[in-house]
């Protein structure tokens, strides 16, 4: 018998963000959107499902971005705080401290862009979409099951990249993957591909495509395909292997403009990689929160040394 999977869809701003129910006897919410997410996008959608948001057992975070585990303190919190937490050990700094984002972006991003108002912004934004600071009832290294009851079984795979502590959870038995950010195919609203390690990036998705081989995959955003159209919220096997297939070829042809070009300073917006916008076609405005051209980007230089 088949486990489903239900999409619980709720926007912020100019992203969609993907929360999903794995409808077994132990309710299993992955990911949590922002802090506004629970209470007026999960709850409402779990209601016309037949369930309740306090019945939820696992809170199941694929990474510690403020779009994925902004609403877990609300959730756990609406669960009478009974639901367990799981997260990969790297990432518990950003349930832990919204200041642990704030050094992030300090400590990456604001390198690149001229912005005096940035610390004060972030700490606002920080204040605003987590809703609280806590730690996981359980952490992970990849590797674990989680047992849902009644036979279902869910099984943790680090997928580094995008974060040291990104994982995928699968359902067991059916191979439905759900990878957070982990895919990041074109990118999502930016339209650029966000990863802050290139090199486990590029192995992550190569597991995610040999060894894990979805049957069906469901990711964080609606990210965009070849053509720039978004991909659904859930991709079939054939879909699944093409996004990550295509992932990959985007990767390379990063890396390769990234070793041609290098960095040199000029007044371009994509300053210090002007020429690796240009080659690679990227015209939108690299400025614009949370800036994965300029992430991914410092991945590229942090390698090189």
């Amino acid at each position: 018998m088949t486990t489903p999977v239900h999409p619980l869809i709720s926007p912020w701003g100019r992203f969609g963000l993907y929360t999903f129910l794995i409808d077994a006897p132990s309710l299993a919410i992955v990911d949590t959107g922002i802090a506004s997410s629970p209470a007026e996008g999960m709850a409402p959608e779990l209601a016309k499902l037949g369930r309740r948001i306090e019945d939820v057992e696992w809170i199941l975070l694929t990474h510690g971005h403020i779009d994925h585990m902004g609403g877990a303190h609300a959730l756990w919190e609406m669960t009478g705080r009974r639901a367990k937490v799981v997260l990969h050990e790297a990432d518990v700094p950003y349930l832990a401290s919204r200041r642990a984002h704030v050094d992030n972006y300090l400590g990456l991003r604001a390198l690149y862009l001229d912005n005096p108002d940035a610390e004060a912004q972030q700490t606002d934004m920080a204040q605003q979409v987590i809703s609280g600071e806590m730690q996981p009832t359980m952490t992970v290294r990849g590797g674990e099951t989680i047992d849902l009851g009644g036979g279902v079984t869910v099984s943790v795979h680090h997928t580094p990249g995008h974060t040291e502590g990104s994982v995928a959870y699968v359902v067991d038995g059916q191979d439905d993957v759900f990878v957070g950010d982990a895919v990041q195919i074109h990118g999502a609203a930016n339209g650029f591909p966000g990863y802050e390690d290139p090199d486990a990036y590029r192995s992550s998705l190569e597991y995610l495509r040999d060894v894990v081989k979805p049957n069906r995959m469901y990711q964080g955003h609606p990210y965009g395909n070849v053509a720039g159209e978004p991909y659904g919220v859930e991709l079939d096997r054939a879909t699944a292997h093409q996004a990550l297939q295509d992932s990959l070829g985007i990767e390379a042809r990063i890396r390769a403009a990234v070793e041609k070009h290098g960095a040199a300073e000029t007044d371009s917006p994509y300053s210090p990689y002007e020429a690796v916008a240009a080659e690679l076609g990227y015209v939108k405005d690299p400025t614009l929160e949370p800036s994965p051209f300029f992430t991914t980007m410092h991945g590229y230089r942090r390698i090189a040394g």
